[in-house]
This record gives C-alpha cells, sequence and structure tokens, in this order.
C-alpha cells in the first residue's frame, strides 16, 4: 500500500510517498481503508520535532512512528476474528496513529467510530483531533454542563481546535467569547459564539471585560498578556507548552501564588468523546470545518500550509485507491 513516511525529523520535505507492507488486523482489530485523513498542528510538530521533548515520546534520534498522521475516516475492509462491533463495509472514523496511508488497523475499543449519517469522508476525517483536544480543555477549565453560564473566552477560535472550543463550550452552556481575524468572523460567528472580537481591530485585554476562562487555542498568547482579562478565581488554558517551556512553571506557581491559576490540557484520548461529537454532529449542533484539502501525494504542500499558522478549521487529504490496492 502507499503511504506517507518519513525517517528523520525535519521540514515538509522529509516527507514522501512510499510502497510500504499493508497491515494485517489482530483478532481484535479493524483493517481500515482509508479514504480521508489529515494534517493538523500536532503532525507538523512531531515532525520538525523544533520543541525537542516532543523528541521524548516520538524517538530520541529518529521518529519511532515513520508514517505520520492522527485521523482518518474511510471503510472497513476486514475484521479480526474476535471482533463483533464492525462489519467490511462499514463507514466508520476515528484516531490513530499513522494514518496518512491507504489501510490502517485500529483496536475495535479503540477510537473508531461509525460515521454520522450524510456525512462526508473527508468531514468526517476532521473531526477527532481538534474535538478531543478542545474537551480536554473544557474540562480542565470546568466548562461543563453542569456548569452552565461560564463566561470563556478563546482566542484562536478559527482553528481546528478553536472551532471545535466555540461549538462544545456553547453545548454546554458557556458564555463564548471567541478571538479570530477578520476573514473568519463570520465563520466563527455561525457556529454559535456569543461574542466575535477581531484581533485586528480590537485588544481583547484593553477593553475592560473579564472572564471565568481565557483558553488560548493556538499557542499565542500568554497568561502574562491576559491577566487582566481573568476573574479572581479563573483561569487561563494552554495547549503549547510556551516559550522555552515556561508553562509548567507557571502552573506550580500559581497553583499557591495569587487568585488566577494556569493549566494545560493533557488529552486524554478516548472513543467517548468522538462518540459524543457524533452525537452533536447528527443532532445538527456539531459541523466539521475544512479549509483545504488535497491528495494525499501533496502532503508536502498541506504541511507547509498548516505551518504557515493561518489555516481556518482542518487541513484534509483525500487518499485515491489504486486498482487492487
Amino acid at each position: 500500500m502507499r503511504a506517507v513516511v518519513h525517517d528523520r525529523y525535519g521540514p515538509p520535505e522529509v516527507l514522501r510517498l512510499e510502497e510500504v507492507e499493508r497491515p494485517v488486523p489482530k483478532d481484535d482489530e479493524v483493517l481500515v481503508k482509508v479514504h480521508a485523513t489529515t494534517v493538523n498542528r500536532t503532525d507538523t510538530g512531531f515532525r520538525s520535532a523544533d520543541l525537542f521533548i516532543s523528541r521524548f515520546f516520538t524517538g530520541l534520534l529518529r521518529p519511532k512512528q515513520k508514517i505520520p498522521g492522527s485521523e482518518f475516516a474511510g471503510m472497513v475492509e476486514a475484521v479480526g476474528a474476535a471482533v463483533t462491533e464492525f462489519t467490511a463495509g462499514d463507514r466508520v472514523f476515528g484516531a490513530r496513529s499513522g494514518a496518512n496511508a491507504e489501510f490502517v488497523c485500529v483496536r475495535e475499543r479503540r477510537i473508531i467510530v461509525p460515521m454520522p449519517a450524510g456525512m462526508t469522508f473527508e468531514e468526517a476525517a476532521s473531526i477527532p483531533d481538534g474535538a478531543i483536544l478542545a474537551l480536554a480543555c473544557l474540562r480542565a477549565a470546568e466548562v461543563q454542563a453542569d456548569r452552565p453560564g461560564r463566561r470563556i473566552l478563546i482566542y484562536g477560535a478559527s482553528g481546528s481546535i478553536g472551532t471545535a472550543a466555540v461549538q462544545l463550550a456553547r453545548f454546554f452552556g458557556a458564555h463564548v467569547t471567541a478571538v479570530c481575524g477578520t476573514k473568519n468572523v463570520d465563520l466563527v460567528r455561525s457556529l454559535g459564539t456569543d461574542e466575535v472580537i477581531d484581533y485586528t481591530r480590537e485588544d481583547f485585554t484593553k477593553n475592560g471585560q473579564t472572564y471565568d476562562v481565557v483558553f488560548d487555542a493556538v499557542g499565542k498568547h500568554s497568561f502574562r498578556r491576559s491577566r487582566r482579562s481573568i476573574r479572581s478565581g479563573g483561569m487561563f488554558i494552554e495547549t503549547d507548552l510556551g516559550f522555552l517551556g515556561h508553562v509548567p512553571i507557571l502552573i506550580l506557581l500559581t497553583r499557591w501564588l495569587g487568585s488566577k491559576r494556569v493549566k494545560l490540557a493533557i488529552p486524554h484520548y478516548a472513543r467517548e468523546d468522538v462518540v459524543l461529537v457524533k452525537e452533536l454532529i447528527e443532532a445538527g449542533k456539531y459541523r466539521a470545518v475544512i479549509d483545504r484539502v488535497y491528495p494525499l501525494e501533496q502532503i508536502i504542500e498541506a504541511s507547509r500550509y498548516v505551518e504557515t499558522g493561518q489555516k481556518t478549521g482542518n487541513v484534509v487529504l483525500t487518499v485515491s485507491h489504486e486498482q487492487g490496492s
């Protein structure tokens, strides 16, 4: 089968399309014929390894997982002997490392879920990672159904995590203020946010408004710049370790000093989270946001675009299958 591979860290040019051995499902695994996958910020970060600490998870000198990608949508090609929930021909989506390939094996009890009715493969592939990360951050911020009315500001609301966070926070009953650039104001407003701030025209830290939570969904803001916009007892939620990895230090300091906390959400990749989003999609309360779609063969171009930091929502790769593959 064809797959994107890389055997060293570096820029997008280290990626290449190559013939590799097609996986064979174990007794508890499902073999998925991938029709769409994605390139996200996590993928590009692991590939570049610019943040050296990431290598402790992906391989110190070279990547342990040579096939990148973490999201997929496709059709079940075959199932292992012990699989009971899926059969060949089922349309499924989920999250699994090594997803930038024509086929991927996924354990039945891991993150693989039937696709929502009427959804395209491209739309379904774009869902899992952003939603899982957004849910982790919202839970850390105590934005949940049993605490409606929390005031949350989402900085970078037009990205993959941001568009997911806006929709999920609204579902949980929060009052959502979204911050994005001019070109994305209408899109973000259409996702159900209560207020939208165009950061090119207004600095939210200077408008006198305060929030229970300031959520930096793109790793481009900071607690220092945001602290006056956070209410006493409130918190700043980050998705990155920050410049020179300073966020963990802030987490410790704000735990004991002051009335405002800093948190770094560590996602727990759970099937239940994707099931929740699937149900919201089917209820008309959540939708996929896709910026660009590239064929798998254009993985380098897709990765370059993601690294511009200007994408809206998700970047999808379509996977065409050669005859007999």
